[in-house]
């Protein structure tokens, strides 16, 4: 089994979200493993632009799993905002994204 990472060395800001979401579609697995929500992600897929500070922008793709690591910060509101946006986009989250027990 092999793994990449994608991992920014700046403050932010970089586009590894974009990243991610252009090459999830050749993964299995798309995991976030740090972070909260100050941080967030811009990804855009069907002429829509979304905004993500929880969940993996691997969650476009319909045959990747999608997880909330060990280390990222959950604040419960702005998850669940997320995920009704995805809802509202017809984009269903639930069947594809998984939460460690031991993320904060």
């Amino acid at each position: 089994m092999s793994v990449d990472v994608i991992l920014g060395l700046q403050w932010g800001d970089e586009g590894k979200g974009k990243i991610v979401d252009l090459l999830a579609n050749d993964y299995d697995i798309v995991a976030r493993f740090q972070g909260g929500p100050n941080a967030g992600h811009t990804i855009e897929f069907d002429d829509k632009k979304y905004i993500l500070h929880t969940i993996p922008s691997g969650i476009s793709s319909k045959n990747t799993i999608n997880v909330i690591g060990n280390g990222v910060i959950i604040d419960p509101y702005i998850f669940q905002k997320e995920v009704l946006m995805l809802e509202n986009e017809n984009i269903e989250s639930q069947k594809s994204l998984y939460i460690s027990r031991k993320s904060h």
